[in-house]
């Protein structure tokens, strides 16, 4: 699995733009897997951690529930104030929990948010960045071991 730190070995100028597209606005889109397979979609926060992208959650969530059964997840960026600017961020993966004294050293820095949370690690699959210039749309691509891959319209 490929985590935060790689991305931003491999794609330090995207991953750069796409931290700064999640860190711009406090709440997300979180799409997961329901028990029969449709597509749920909640309200998140992520955090960026010591070389992880992290998700917390109240415990037993529905979200937390779908991704225990199936890790995969699409996370979409909060898009801001009817602008591209700054770009649109995505990014699909597959979402491992964080337990022991790992997850009660994160849960522990946000003490007055929720004493006590489920927490996952975000790895990455794809991550897409997409811009606009005026009359041209950008679309950054990332996959791991595979580079940045550039589709312009």
């Amino acid at each position: 699995m490929t985590n935060w730190a790689q991305f931003e070995t491999e794609a330090p100028d995207l991953a750069k733009a796409v931290a700064a597209r999640f860190e711009a606005h406090k709440h997300h889109v979180l799409a997961t897997l329901r028990k029969d397979g449709s597509p749920r979609v909640s309200g998140t926060e992520v955090e960026f951690h010591d070389g992880a992208l992290l998700l917390g959650s109240m415990v037993g969530a529905r979200k937390v529930q779908d991704l225990q059964r199936d890790p995969r997840y699409s996370l979409h960026s909060n898009p801001g104030h009817h602008t591209m600017e700054g770009g649109d961020a995505k990014i699909s993966g597959r979402a491992r929990e964080i337990l022991g004294e790992r997850k009660q050293q994160i849960v522990d820095r946000y003490p007055d948010e929720i004493p006590e949370a489920d927490v996952f690690e975000l790895d990455l699959d794809e991550v897409v960045h997409t811009t606009v210039d005026g009359e041209h749309l950008y679309v950054d691509l990332w996959r791991p071991g595979a580079g940045v891959t550039r589709f312009t319209k």
